[in-house]
């Protein structure tokens, strides 16, 4: 059997790591060599791209979205809210979402993602009104066609306002329902094996959306079926006081009462924490997806991203739904992570090197991969490129530290196992124009 065919990735201008600062060897859809600066490939190569005018990352991983809400950028009734009232104006409109909108919407969110240097993408989507049942295979279909890798989880709400939860009924499923639902999913599409494109994690969205049954269950069956759990905690005060209200508990509380401390959980956002919950935390090795741009947005307030880590969470970085970001843009979002994490820290301990780390090996600590997010020999062949000529890098001085401070936003190329993705730009084999065309038809429809 032939060995699959050789690229080197030749002598970037920047890297991460001084190891393969002369390029990396691509066979198949994992990095076989690492070059020193210099240096060629031990070994023999097909090809040769020359990456001598491109900053060489690895594939971004973003750790928390809800793709769905690309059609719901700016949405007139949730502007200028916080948290609990913005989804109160927006439930009624997600309620309307159909087949196709999930569809069209997800190919945009992934889109969107890989032309930013995105490989691997995590998904909630928690809306299951009738006839949108399949929402998750329809996305799963859409990052096939795309070729992006995925951890899509199956998210629920069982509490609607009858139960003194906040969704509208026609939103909430039955805990039956969901349970079968998960397991069939996991049993379809979630691959345990090296190199996996498609995993499946279970994520009841809130406290303030599912029972604490729901909650239970779910942890018991992602630990039959060795699977990750995610939901949203600590996000805003007004979570704070319902699970005190509802549960007679604080968020973390809470979590470790349903059986949901542990090494294969992560949440998004963070914020609310206080010093024995971060320990607490750090010690079961719970991670923590960090979205800046929607914690502005909202107001919700700033993770306590260092604290955490120190403690022994890892820490990822999300670009959370596009209508509390108003984007998915993921190497924006690590600048955002920067900005943001400065006012907290300082300058001295939020570096560029420490946000690019949280959006690849940290996102993929908290998916529970250990295949992803470096560039290493024998780690997937998940790659970004990102070129230095645009007007506001004139005058850059050192280029990786320029990638993040003076505002990258798309990437040259990306490479997903082994498969090049986006060249020049463009996204192989998408007709982005009517793509982008039938999103604004659709987004209509939903205003």
């Amino acid at each position: 059997m032939q060995n699959p065919n050789t690229l080197w990735i030749k002598h970037p201008l920047a890297t991460l790591d001084a190891a393969c600062a002369g390029g990396v060897v691509v066979q198949g859809n994992t990095i076989a060599e690492l070059v020193p600066a210099g240096g060629t490939p031990a070994m023999a190569v097909d090809e040769v791209f020359d990456a001598s005018g491109h900053v060489l990352l690895p594939g971004l991983i973003n750790a928390h979205h809800h793709f769905y809400q690309t059609l719901t950028r700016a949405h007139p009734v949730a502007l200028n809210k916080a948290l609990f009232s913005w989804l109160v104006s927006l439930y009624p409109v997600w309620a309307r979402l159909h087949p196709e909108m999930v569809e069209v919407s997800t190919q945009l969110a992934l889109s969107e993602l890989l032309l930013s240097g995105c490989t691997t993408a995590s998904d909630h989507h928690y809306l299951f009104p009738a006839g949108l049942e399949d929402a998750i295979d329809i996305q799963m279909a859409q990052a096939h066609r795309l070729g992006v890798r995925v951890h899509l989880t199956r998210g629920s709400m069982s509490l609607g306002k009858e139960q003194g939860g906040l969704p509208p009924q026609s939103t909430v499923q039955s805990e039956d329902a969901i349970l079968a639902d998960s397991e069939r999913l996991i049993r379809r599409y979630h691959d345990h094996g090296e190199g996996a494109m498609t995993r499946v994690a279970l994520a009841p969205c809130s406290p303030f959306s599912v029972s604490t049954e729901l909650m239970r269950a779910s942890a018991g069956l992602a630990a039959h079926h060795g699977v990750q759990l995610h939901t949203h905690l600590a996000e805003t005060h007004d979570e704070t006081e319902f699970c005190l209200k509802m549960f007679g508990m604080r968020p973390v509380d809470y979590l470790e009462s349903v059986g949901w401390l542990s090494n294969r959980v992560w949440l998004a956002h963070g914020i609310h924490f206080n010093d024995d919950e971060i320990i607490r935390l750090g010690k079961a090795g719970v991670g923590i997806a960090h979205c800046p741009s929607s914690n502005m947005l909202l107001a919700s307030g700033q993770c306590p991203t260092l604290d955490l880590e120190t403690a022994g969470c890892p820490i990822g970085i999300g670009v959370d739904g596009s209508a509390s970001n108003d984007g998915s843009n993921m190497i924006m979002e690590v600048r955002q992570a920067l900005l943001l994490q400065r006012l907290r820290y300082g300058a001295e301990k939020i570096t560029h090197q420490k946000v690019i780390g949280w959006a690849t090996r940290g996102s993929a600590d908290c998916l529970g991969r250990n295949d992803i997010g470096e560039i290493a020999v024998g780690k997937q062949a998940d790659l970004a490129l990102f070129r230095l000529d645009d007007i506001q890098f004139a005058g850059a001085g050192d280029p990786l530290a320029a990638l993040i401070l003076c505002g990258a936003y798309r990437a040259n190329e990306v490479m997903v196992a082994g498969r090049w993705r986006v060249r020049n730009r463009h996204i192989e084999g998408l007709d982005l124009e009517r793509l982008k065309a039938r999103q604004r038809e659709l987004a209509a429809i939903l205003r």
